[in-house]
């Protein structure tokens, strides 16, 4: 009865043949594992860029496996069968990974240091950055599989990954709404709008980019200025210091020397006051 009743589940989440039901399971077992191994990976790295830089270029990550859904839309689509094949076969985004950054240049060196990951293979790149969608959509995408050791395999497993800045992500957000919203047929002034509001996006994307490079620029050049000029004031001033402590040091014992003097000649005064009887 279990067993009829978990198939039943299975077939509702993904219509298939009942005799793929654990097919489908351990396909998502495999998109499940790819997705930790390209997570570690990228917490590495991200650690590492962290400590050697102290600048961490991932702002955060998000992964998922694509619904069931949107799988079958998609094969549909392609006017292919709904099987287990076909799904790892033609379906590349089933496991998806998508990684937020804070300028467009951690975008192209993190698809770098993923690139150059030995077990990592890159089977496609398309970079929505350098030629944007039509409807404005901008970001860096990498196909590539990646292998998931099991007990008695090895099995090579696909994953997309996603790369793009805060400002891309929100715009990305924003569109996916208004796209579902209205079916994918949303007024014309407002697609405009939204093209609008994706190059204000890149230029913002731009801007914010130019000014880290001026800032770390300006850091490198004159971090050492300014310290130069910090040490050479700091010793202006503890030798001013110094100098205003001797010179009151020296008064004091002028002063004192003086004190000593007229006390001592004092005392001679008052010792020849008494040789002659005077009180």
């Amino acid at each position: 009865m279990n067993d009829i009743k978990d198939k039943v589940v299975l077939n509702m989440e993904l219509p298939m043949f009942y005799t793929e039901a654990e097919d489908w399971g351990n396909a998502l077992l495999l998109y499940d594992a790819a997705l930790k191994e390209i997570n570690t990976k990228l917490e590495i790295l991200n650690n590492e860029f962290k400590m050697d830089h102290q600048y961490n270029p991932i702002e955060h990550i998000t992964s998922r496996i694509k619904s069931p859904q949107s799988i079958a839309k998609k094969l549909r689509h392609n006017n292919r069968d709904l099987t287990i094949e076909n799904i790892v076969k033609y379906v590349n985004d089933v496991a998806g990974i998508r990684i937020i950054c804070s300028f467009t240049s951690d975008i192209y060196r993190i698809a770098d240091l993923m690139t150059k990951q030995t077990d990592i293979k890159v089977l496609k790149v398309k970079d929505y950055i350098m030629c944007p969608k039509e409807n404005g959509y901008t970001s860096y995408h990498m196909i590539v599989t990646i292998p998931v050791f099991l007990s008695d395999r090895t099995v090579e497993t696909k994953v997309e990954i996603q790369i793009r800045t805060i400002a891309m992500d929100f715009w990305a957000s924003l569109e996916h709404k208004i796209y579902y919203k209205f079916e994918g047929n949303a007024p014309e002034h407002i697609s405009k709008e939204l093209k609008e509001c994706s190059d204000i996006v890149a230029y913002l994307d731009q801007k914010m980019l130019s000014l880290n490079e001026e800032i770390r620029s300006y850091s490198k050049e004159r971090i050492g200025e300014f310290n130069t000029e910090i040490n050479s004031t700091y010793r202006a001033v503890v030798a001013e210091s110094f100098g205003t402590i001797m010179e009151e040091e020296e008064s004091t014992i002028e002063v004192k020397i003086s004190t000593e003097e007229k006390e001592t000649e004092n005392e001679k005064v008052g010792k020849k006051r008494m040789l002659f009887g005077f009180r």
